[in-house]
């Protein structure tokens, strides 16, 4: 086991990894902690379930082993369609501990998805869980490229395989295949909020760098602390959250199937008592309305860090948690293709407005369309790089060298700097407005709007008026619907026009019932755009 392990020089900055070969990232995250004397303590508490270091070691094992008896080879990819459990963590590990790639797929999907998913990976194996069986059965009938390998997860009556079985009939003793730090390891498909998901592809070394990077330098992490991810594990915000980081450093993550809402919410905070919990903006909006609603309010002392991403936070809904709930929100900005945050706030050190400062060990800069960087406070592309970037879009170089230019990736997001050095999130490059020649940050208007006590969330987007000049356009939802009206419309108008430049507020306004999002709380506003809402 020792042959794989990795060591790392916290006192150098930025911190050193060196990574032994043959490398296998199963062995730091799931089979060390028997090492350092963990087998007992609790790993996983889903509900009524708990699963120690120890069991979770020997399914994982098992789980590889079934693998590879139902025909896999390392190498070949797995799509995993899973709900947020314990068997999650079975299939992923045990997969990568036997040198097979796992997919994980947004479980929100639809089959169209899932067959267009199936042929992008060519995968070998499938697992989901039973409950998607009305989505993923129909997609496998649909595609060219079906898989040898069909499991399924949870107790059903079905002629094919469960994942349960195959695991009860393995061996739970299983060597690690003896991989490379950069290595393919794992997927993940984008969130698609600018159309269709790519397949991004990770390396074993990735979960260790934004693990020790953001974890350890950033939230301070310890094995005293108990994790609580409303984001799921399917996506990289909820993978980092509710698996790497906890497994990391011998952590304990609370899960939990279900959707996350605030009475889900206030009874796991309750039940488990998490010290850090981790949402994203709409989430935490939705939790202040109900919080204040409620007598006796729920019991959020345990948590001493709670973390947003997946959308900028805005400062109206930061500055309400602080009066209500009495502790900072750390907002940062991550993606799928950094695998987690990379900028971020600060314990001690918020910035309402703001994404924070550049994570130790990555490196960021600004743009303009000249590809110089501008003065100081003026907007541009925001670039990063660091050792956590993926390797590439699975057969897409097109977009892989548009987004990854060698070292640099291409974020999708324009900012600016203060004289702090603090990164200023101003929108996506393609969400920006132009007015009267002047460009426009969308969510400058959208966290106005959020500091007015009827709004509960904003979009902004560019359209067209009478004349074919683009004006900035607001999508409302409101608290409370009964309030739309023309009057409300004038109101927010003026609102906007008290504090923010002339040119920058809304030139009309639409009450809806819901914005467009991707599974991870990101607003769809090319959606707005194409005038695909339906209010």
């Amino acid at each position: 086991m020792s042959d794989f392990r990795v060591k790392i020089d916290r006192s150098s900055t930025p911190t050193k990894f060196s990574f032994a070969q043959p490398f296998n990232v199963a062995v730091p995250f799931i089979d060390n902690h028997l090492e350092e004397g963990r087998e007992e303590k609790v790993a996983i508490q889903c509900g009524d379930e708990t699963v120690t270091f120890g069991q979770l070691a020997e399914r994982v094992n098992r789980c590889g082993n079934a693998l590879l008896g139902q025909g896999l080879v390392p190498g070949d990819r797995l799509m995993m369609v899973l709900k947020d459990t314990p068997a999650f963590f079975y299939l992923f590990w045990g997969a990568i501990k036997a040198g097979i790639v796992p997919v994980p797929t947004n479980t929100l999907l639809r089959s169209d998805d899932y067959a267009f998913m199936t042929e992008k990976t060519k995968c070998r194996g499938i697992c989901y869980s039973w409950e998607y069986q009305t989505e993923v059965g129909p997609a496998l009938k649909k595609v060219i490229h079906r898989p040898d390998t069909v499991l399924i997860e949870g107790s059903i009556d079905s002629e094919l395989p469960t994942l349960q079985s195959v695991m009860d009939a393995a061996s739970p003793d299983l060597a690690p295949f003896p991989a490379a730090a950069k290595d393919d390891c794992f997927w993940l498909f984008s969130s698609g909020s600018t159309g269709k998901p790519k397949a991004v592809v990770h390396r074993h070394c990735d979960m260790v760098v934004t693990s020790e990077l953001y974890g350890v330098r950033c939230l301070r992490i310890s094995q005293e602390d108990r994790f609580y991810s409303a984001a799921k594990l399917f996506f990289a915000y909820g993978l980092g959250n509710a698996m790497t980081l906890p497994l990391w450093i011998g952590g304990t993550t609370v899960l939990d199937s279900r959707k996350p809402t605030p009475e889900t919410t206030f009874e796991n905070i309750g039940r488990h008592r998490p010290s850090l919990y981790f949402g994203i903006p709409t989430l935490y909006s939705a939790l202040l309305n109900a919080y204040e609603t409620l007598s006796p309010k729920p019991d959020l002392s345990s948590l001493r860090e709670c973390v947003s991403a997946g959308e900028a936070l805005p400062a109206a809904i930061l500055r309400r948690w602080q009066e209500t709930i009495g502790t900072d929100i750390l907002d940062g900005i991550g993606s799928t293709e950094a695998l987690h945050i990379f900028i971020t706030n600060l314990p001690g050190k918020v910035v309402p407005g703001a994404s924070g400062c550049v994570v130790p060990g990555y490196n960021a800069k600004i743009l303009n369309d000249r590809d110089q960087p501008p003065e100081l406070g003026s907007i541009g592309r925001l670039l990063i790089k660091g050792p956590s970037i993926a390797r590439c879009y699975w057969e897409d170089p097109e977009e892989t060298s548009k987004t990854m230019k060698g070292e640099w990736l291409e974020t999708g997001d324009t900012y600016f700097q203060n004289k702090d050095g603090v990164f200023i999130y101003c929108g996506r490059n393609d969400d920006m407005i132009k007015v009267g020649g002047i460009w426009c940050s969308p969510f400058e208007i959208e966290s106005k709007l959020m500091e007015h006590p009827a709004v509960l969330e904003a979009a902004v987007v560019g359209e067209k008026d009478a004349v074919g000049l683009v004006k900035p356009a607001a999508y409302i939802v409101l608290k409370d619907s009964i309030r739309a009206s023309d009057k409300l419309k004038s109101e927010l108008t003026s609102f906007v026009k008290s504090s923010l430049a002339k040119y920058k507020f809304p030139r009309r306004i639409s009450f809806v019932a819901s914005l467009p999002k991707t599974a991870t709380g990101k607003i769809q506003r090319f959606k707005l755009r194409k005038r695909e809402l339906s209010a």
